[in-house]
């Protein structure tokens, strides 16, 4: 078919030799076709690089087929792969998204706020683990919706993302099982459901240790990586180093790392660093770091189905969703050194 003029929904009907409604069913409900013909249409919507545009159909059909997916960091390393799971469950649907970016700034929450109760959007898929805070009346008028990544505080909201506590608890096991007990956990948080359950996970499995709560070593933190770093100084200051580092995400451990590489400390030899999430990063790190890898772009593809359900009138979940994480082991744990490490340089500005 010639690129100058685009397919049409008839055009893939007539390759496919099946009916115009044949192939809507095809798009928006697969389920409900039969493979042999589900086959037909899209090897015909290929022939014909056809492209079901949302937007049209919603002005077509006076309903909306977008799903607004509100994200307070799109540079976050975990958006990008969970985008793929929504997006290409939502496609398959004849849905399409819209990204919301709020950049942790409130007043961007009530504009996309305005945005859903105006009918733009009929459905709502939240990364930040907070609703949108506005008018009550606009609050209470929201579309189905789902949180990913981040659970949403005291917000009856279902929830599809990794087992905080289950992937903390096996980084926990892990370096007590290489001999360590005085181990920090970075980056506490009592504003972040996901940072306080790998809180938890870090607290079984130190009690299943028989380490003892006051013998534990907590920081609180922002997941950043100069709150890695700001946690490592307080440690240094108070003169109570641990032999491993269990952060609660990557980018923190990036900032423990970067601050123990510069006071000169060897990494695992001296102390042993473990993080969460598996970004891109983490085995480019030197070391390559041990951490947690959380199901992605699973978490994105059964979050969409989760809201596609709803949006077709069923129950939403009361229990959460929770995927299985996967323990990456690589290089930055060993077992701990039976005497304090000394650093091989003093850090600048400490004459």
């Amino acid at each position: 078919m010639s690129n100058s003029t685009s397919a049409t929904i008839e055009d893939v009907a007539r390759i496919a030799e099946v009916s115009i409604a044949t192939v809507s069913r095809a798009i928006h409900t697969p389920e409900k076709v039969a493979n042999s013909t589900l086959h037909k249409v899209n090897h015909a919507i290929a022939v014909t690089g056809y492209t079901a545009n949302a937007m049209a159909r919603s002005l077509r059909l006076g309903r909306s087929n977008i799903i607004l997916v509100v994200a307070p960091d799109i540079g976050d390393p975990n958006f990008s792969n969970i985008l793929v799971g929504l997006e290409n469950e939502a496609r398959s649907h004849g849905y399409g998204i819209l990204i919301g970016h709020t950049q942790n700034d409130p007043q961007r929450g009530v504009e996309y706020l305005k945005f859903l109760n105006s009918n733009q959007a009929t459905g709502l898929i939240l990364f930040t683990g907070v609703l949108p805070f506005g008018h009550q009346a606009m609050t209470a008028r929201l579309p189905p919706t789902v949180g990913v990544f981040e659970p949403v505080y005291n917000g009856g909201i279902p929830y599809v993302g990794v087992d905080d506590v289950v992937g903390a608890r096996k980084v926990a096991d892990l370096l007590l099982a290489e001999g360590h007990r005085r181990i920090a956990f970075i980056g506490d948080s009592r504003t972040r459901l996901s940072y306080s359950r790998r809180r938890q996970g870090y607290d079984e499995g130190m009690e299943a240790a028989g380490v003892p709560p006051d013998q534990r070593m907590v920081i609180e933190g922002d997941g950043t990586i100069e709150s890695g770093r700001l946690a490592l100084e307080q440690l240094f200051m108070r003169n109570t180093l641990p032999t491993a580092f269990m952060c609660v995400n990557d980018q923190t451990a990036v900032g423990v790392m970067l601050g123990l590489s510069a006071r000169g400390y060897d990494m695992p030899r001296d102390f042993s660093v473990t993080g969460f999430d598996d970004v891109p990063q983490a085995g480019f790190m030197s070391p390559p770091l041990t951490t947690i890898r959380q199901p992605r772009t699973a978490i994105g593809k059964q979050a969409m189905a989760l809201l596609l359900n709803m949006l077709s009138g069923a129950k939403a979940p009361e229990e959460e969703i929770l995927l299985m994480p996967d323990l990456v082991i690589r290089n930055s744990v060993a077992p701990p050194r039976k005497t304090q490490p000394l650093p091989t340089r003093v850090p600048a500005g400490s004459d």
